[in-house]
């Protein structure tokens, strides 16, 4: 008599990945791909069922009807550091497993804060649209003038990971850091400071928060109108850190000198009134939009799925 055959458990991705990552999962599972973009919430939920895993990405909502219905989850991966869209108390209930992919993507945001940061200060991306349209006459001393980052203060709200790759690029750009967050940190170069301290003080603010309860709306018409008339706003946190009508109210009554944004509170959509301001870059989620690293946080969130249902403990679970 033939020996039945051993079932491989069932793992859902709810993004295309690359093929090289999606083998090895298939070496290890029955693998179930949804790859025609957004998966729909209600979808969601009923693809889940019966699967062990669940490979995700930042988009996706896993509350609690989506972990009821995935009774047989073992571990939700999500190719992302903020976690803010997986209801981790109802995962905890259920003793599923939560990964996420942290320092893999640090130099890229890092890098990409720094690029919003020259964009807006010194008008790149708007001397480009300005380019496009045949509106550049010639060299003239005093056109399109923007701030030099030199001798200016950069104030970071959030001083993770990420905050921390920010503040290291800061002294080749001969600027000073401020930071605020839940207290002073031991060897690290930059001052710590109250929020309001460094809202008031700051030449850049610039954000790298998670989202949670306390954040949300962080920044809102009481904090931007303590900034500096003269300073600008960068975000590459989470969207809802900032109320965008309170931002394009700022920008309106001449409050702060620009702002770049990188995440936007009910993605993709942007607050429309943000579209018409010239000293603002908005950028659509390119944090850590560079190949290398967007295949290493794959590679990362597939290598939890694999150990975790194989019986290993993950690499980078959420404590």
């Amino acid at each position: 008599m033939t020996p039945d055959p051993i079932l491989k458990p069932s793992v859902l991705i709810t993004r295309r990945i690359p093929s090289s990552v999606l083998t090895r999962l298939e070496e290890a599972a029955e693998v179930e791909l949804y790859s025609r973009g957004d998966l729909p919430h209600e979808e969601l939920i009923a693809r889940i069922a019966g699967k062990q895993g669940l490979l995700s990405v930042v988009t996706d909502s896993i509350d609690r009807p989506v972990l009821e219905a995935g009774r047989d989850l073992k571990i939700v991966s999500t190719i992302a550091v903020g976690y803010n869209n997986i209801d981790i108390a109802a995962a905890r209930e259920r003793n599923i497993i939560i990964t996420n992919t942290p320092d893999v993507l640090n130099e890229s945001t890092a890098d990409l804060t720094w690029s919003l940061m020259l964009g807006v200060m010194r008008r790149i991306v708007e001397g480009d649209r300005l380019v496009r349209r045949g509106g550049w006459k010639g060299f003239a001393l005093d056109f399109m003038l923007g701030s030099d980052l030199r001798g200016k203060q950069l104030g970071i709200i959030g001083f993770g990971r990420i905050g921390q790759a920010v503040a290291a690029r800061a002294p080749a750009f001969g600027m000073r850091v401020a930071y605020t967050g839940r207290g002073p940190k031991s060897g690290v170069d930059g001052e710590f400071m109250p929020l309001d301290r460094l809202l008031s003080t700051s030449d850049v603010v610039s954000l790298h928060c998670p989202l949670t309860p306390e954040t949300k709306h962080l920044i809102n018409q009481t904090t931007l109108a303590r900034m500096k008339r003269s300073a600008y706003l960068i975000s590459a946190a989470r969207g809802p850190v900032v109320d965008e009508a309170a931002l394009v109210w700022a920008l309106e009554n001449r409050l702060i000198a620009g702002a770049a944004l990188d995440v936007y509170e009910k993605e993709p959509e942007i607050h429309r009134g943000l579209l018409g301001f010239e000293n603002v870059v908005l950028s659509p989620h390119l944090g850590s939009s560079a190949i290398e690293t967007r295949t290493t946080m794959i590679q990362l969130a597939a290598q939890n799925i694999i150990a975790v249902l194989s019986g290993q403990p993950p690499l980078t679970p959420i404590t």
